[in-house]
C-alpha cells in the first residue's frame, strides 16, 4: 500500500514537471494579467482620489482621541459623529484574553481644539486627562512625514536593485529579481486600496519591511538554479522551491498569528502585519511563477549557447 502511495506521487511529481517544463512560458499570463488590472486599478483610483493611498491622520493631519470608556458603543459612534465631525475614523481597544472593550479611538481630521468640545457635548462628560488622551498632527507634518517615507521606499529599493545586480552581474535575472519584488510591493498597494484601509505612517514601513521579505526567496532561486551545477534546471528549481516554500509559508504563518493576536489592541500592529501578510502571498506567485519561469527561460537559452 505503501509503494503504491509513494509510486502514485512520483508520478504526479513526473507528470508535473513535464507538464511545467512545456508550458512554463504560458504561466507568465498569470501575473502579466494581474499586474495590467493593477496598473489600471491604480491610475483610476489616482484620478478619483488624488493620491495612490487612504492616509489616516498620522499623513493627512488631524486629531486621534482616545476615551477610556467601556461602555461606549462602537456602532452607534460610527452613526452618531460623522454629522458633527466629518470624516471620523472608529475603533476600539479590547483586552487580549476577554476580548472586553477597554477603550475606544476616534479619528478625525478636526483640530483637538474643535474636537474636544464637541465630543464632550456628545458624550454628557467632560474629556480630561483621566479619561482620555489626544494626539494632533498637523496636515504640514503629515504631508512632510508622507514625502519622506516615500523617499525611503524609494531609496531602500533602488539600494535592493544595485545589490542584486552587484550579485549576479546579469542583466536579465537580476531585472527578474527586481521586477518580482516590484509586483510584490505593487500588488499589495492595490489590494490595501481595494479594502480602503488607510496608511498610517506604520503602514507605509510595512510596505519598506515587504522589500526585504520579497527579494530573499527571489535571490534563493536565482542563486540555486544560475550558480550550481548539480541535476537539471527542472530539478534545481524544485528543490530551491522545497526550501524557499519553507521559508516564507513560516514567515506568512508567524505574521498571520501575530495579525490574530494584536488586531484587537494595537491598529498600528495590526496594519504592519497586514501588509506583510498579503506581501508575502503575492510573493509566493510572483516569486514561484514570474520569477521561476523567467529564470528557467533565461537559464536554457544560456545553456544551448554553450
Amino acid at each position: 500500500m505503501e509503494e503504491s502511495i509513494e509510486k502514485k506521487e512520483k508520478k504526479f511529481v513526473e507528470n508535473f514537471k513535464e507538464f511545467y517544463n512545456k508550458r512554463y512560458k504560458l504561466f507568465l499570463l498569470i501575473p502579466a494579467i494581474i499586474i495590467a488590472f493593477c496598473f489600471i486599478f491604480i491610475i483610476s483610483f489616482h484620478v478619483q482620489n488624488g493620491d495612490f493611498i487612504h492616509k489616516d491622520i498620522s499623513l493627512a493631519g488631524g486629531t486621534s482621541v482616545t476615551i477610556y470608556d467601556t461602555n461606549l458603543n462602537l456602532n452607534q459612534l460610527k452613526q452618531d459623529l460623522p454629522p458633527l465631525l466629518g470624516e471620523v475614523s472608529v475603533r476600539s481597544i479590547k483586552d487580549i484574553v476577554t476580548q472586553q472593550q477597554k477603550a475606544v479611538i476616534i479619528e478625525t481630521t478636526k483640530d483637538a481644539d474643535t474636537a474636544k468640545p464637541i465630543l464632550e457635548k456628545y458624550l454628557g462628560y467632560n474629556l480630561t486627562e483621566q479619561n482620555s488622551s489626544f494626539e494632533f498632527t498637523s496636515p504640514s507634518l503629515g504631508t512632510s512625514f508622507y514625502q519622506q517615507l516615500l523617499i525611503a521606499i524609494l531609496i531602500a529599493f533602488a539600494f535592493m536593485s544595485i545589490v542584486v545586480f552587484l550579485i549576479f552581474r546579469t542583466f536579465v535575472p537580476s531585472l527578474a529579481v527586481v521586477t518580482s519584488a516590484f509586483a510584490d510591493i505593487f500588488m499589495t498597494l492595490v489590494i490595501v486600496d481595494m479594502t480602503s484601509m488607510k496608511i498610517s505612517t506604520a503602514g507605509i514601513i510595512a510596505f519598506l519591511m515587504l522589500i526585504g521579505y520579497s527579494v530573499d526567496t527571489d535571490i534563493l532561486l536565482t542563486n540555486r538554479v544560475l550558480k550550481r551545477d548539480e541535476g537539471t534546471i527542472n530539478n534545481r528549481i524544485f528543490r530551491a522551491f522545497k526550501t524557499g516554500i519553507t521559508m516564507t509559508l513560516t514567515s506568512l504563518f508567524a505574521v498571520i498569528s501575530a495579525l490574530l493576536i494584536t488586531s484587537s489592541f494595537s491598529g498600528v500592529l495590526e496594519q504592519i502585519f497586514t501588509v506583510l501578510a498579503i506581501g508575502l502571498c503575492f510573493d509566493l506567485l510572483n516569486t514561484w511563477i514570474t520569477n521561476a519561469s523567467i529564470i528557467k527561460w533565461y537559464a536554457e537559452k544560456r545553456k544551448r549557447r554553450k
